[in-house]
């Protein structure tokens, strides 16, 4: 078992940054496939960014290419999410997501794939 809790979010004017931050616990270990999702209002979750195992391979969702970058610090269990040049559409509630997988450095994209979420962080972008 692993506990996912994000941070981070808050009220940022379109154009602006945030960074979000999830800390797991419990069970940690590097052998964790880690993803971020959102969810607005009136609107089915979504995938937003995904990195494996080793920290290198990662994915994107096509709206937030190059203006998000997912991280991760195995040392201290966190996945990171930067986010700038914020646009309206970008509000929602971030979710991590936390897959155990043994072997390999994949990255996973469908949130069905995940096992563990976090309670989400809301992210609020308007002036």
């Amino acid at each position: 078992q692993v506990q996912l809790v994000e941070s981070g979010g808050g009220l940022v004017q379109p154009g602006g940054s945030l960074r979000l931050s999830c800390a797991a616990s419990g069970r940690t270990s590097r052998a964790y496939v880690m993803g971020w999702f959102r969810q607005a209002p009136g609107k089915e979750r979504e995938f937003v960014a995904a990195v494996g195992r080793n920290g290198i391979n990662k994915e994107y969702a096509d709206s937030v290419r190059g203006r998000f970058t997912i991280s991760r610090n195995n040392a201290e269990n966190t996945v990171s999410l930067q986010m700038n040049s914020l646009k309206p559409e970008d509000a929602a509630v971030y979710y991590c997501a936390a897959k155990w997988i043994a072997h390999s450095n994949v990255v996973l994209t469908k949130q069905e794939s995940y096992d563990y979420w976090g309670q989400g962080t809301q992210v609020t972008v308007s002036s």
